[in-house]
């Protein structure tokens, strides 16, 4: 198994950890122990040390069942992460209450990496006046928190603002050859590089999406080895930065557990030929979006409950990947059906707030048109 050693604390680590997000059901909807331990006991087997949860994965029940799964084995063979809900933490009590709750939940004592989960600047700004970073600093100080850092899904200039507030052990970050330029992407893993803070990555195959490529795309990289998956292929191009220490892949079936394995047990940095394949397929799947929407929210809110960025979100999803079927359940959740393009009064309040010049009111229209002629 790939390892990395963390410079700043010694740790030497499986460049490949386990994420507990994604761990296969029964059909009551509750963690299949059966088999989710199964698969946990291969990584482990086989070199996996970092293990990563949080407190809502699972409604609550991944904790439980990763910490007293983790309990079988030496408590210094491996890491466990697990991670804050600040949008639950409304008081400093609750951060206390929440992280002590945790502890309990896992049955163990500490915590090797505990993350403020999915922060933007606003929710760090309020983590701060709280007193809750000051508090996870004492309990760092104590013993009970090893490691301390964060988990990014916003903006890079709220990433930028985060990241030099002050010294962080370490940041989690969605980092793919498809994402570079969205979230924290190439410049967040740059300033993190540049800061000295290592960086685990989530979403490295972007939940699943880049192990499934359109035809057109996936037929390149098997003229490149028609024996590798394209799941190896993104996750050896996070694994090329030398600054992630972990890759996270948050894993469903047995299949997927020994093909990451694979990856990792026998690395290969990427050729030029394949860096450069995964370079094109990359910047094919962003031009076929429909616009350029960043996700700003500039535009918002609108005053007809639109989701503007929502939207576009899952329009450019489905141009990028030639198809309705990654969007489907997006699209038509109907708890969210009053916030599609259809209540669009093109009032035109929208565009002089968009910093892309989009037009707004038009691209909604080809979203509801394009993606109701999918769904037909």
């Amino acid at each position: 198994m790939e390892t990395r050693t963390w410079e700043h604390n010694g740790c030497t680590i499986s460049l490949l950890g386990f994420g507990a997000m994604r761990l296969p059901l029964t059909k009551t909807g509750s963690i299949d122990r059966a088999a989710s331990s199964a698969m946990l006991s291969e990584a482990y087997k086989h070199g996996v040390t970092y293990y990563d949860t949080a407190y809502t994965y699972h409604n609550g029940e991944s904790e439980p069942f990763l910490g007293s799964f983790l309990k079988q084995y030496p408590r210094d063979s491996y890491f466990l992460a697990t991670k804050l809900p600040q949008w639950l933490v409304n008081t400093l009590d609750d951060a206390k209450r929440l992280f002590n709750e945790q502890l309990g939940r896992l049955e163990h004592e500490y915590v090797d990496f505990y993350l403020i989960h999915s922060i933007d600047k606003a929710a760090y700004v309020r983590m701060v006046d709280l007193g809750v970073v000051a508090y996870l600093e004492q309990e760092q100080k104590a013993g009970r928190i090893k490691q301390l850092g964060f988990s990014f899904h916003s903006i890079y200039e709220d990433f930028e603002y985060i990241a030099t507030s002050r010294t962080w052990d370490f940041c989690q970050l969605q980092y793919n050859y498809l994402d570079t330029e969205e979230q924290a992407g190439d410049r967040g893993y740059e300033l993190c590089t540049k800061l000295g803070i290592p960086v685990i990555v989530m979403e490295p195959i972007k939940g699943g999406l880049l192990a499934n490529l359109p035809p057109d795309l996936e037929a390149r990289l098997k003229d490149l080895d028609e024996n590798a998956s394209s799941a190896s292929y993104a996750l050896r191009w996070v694994a090329d930065h030398p600054n992630v220490k972990v890759i996270l892949s948050g894993m469903t079936t047995m299949e997927q557990v020994r093909d990451n394995l694979k990856t990792f047990q026998s690395p290969r940095r990427l050729t030029e030929t394949e860096r450069t394949t995964l370079d094109f397929i990359g910047q094919t799947m962003r031009n076929r979006v429909g616009n350029g929407c960043t996700g700003c929210k500039y535009c918002m809110p609108c005053p007809f409950g639109v989701d503007i960025p929502g939207n576009f979100s899952i329009w450019n999803k489905a141009r990028m990947f030639d198809s309705y079927e990654v969007v489907r359940a997006q699209w038509e959740n109907p708890k969210e059906s009053d916030k599609r393009p259809s209540s669009c009064t093109e009032c035109g309040q929208c565009v002089p707030l968009c910093p892309q010049h989009i037009n707004i009111p038009e691209d909604l229209k080809l979203v509801q048109s394009e993606l109701e002629a999918k769904r037909l």
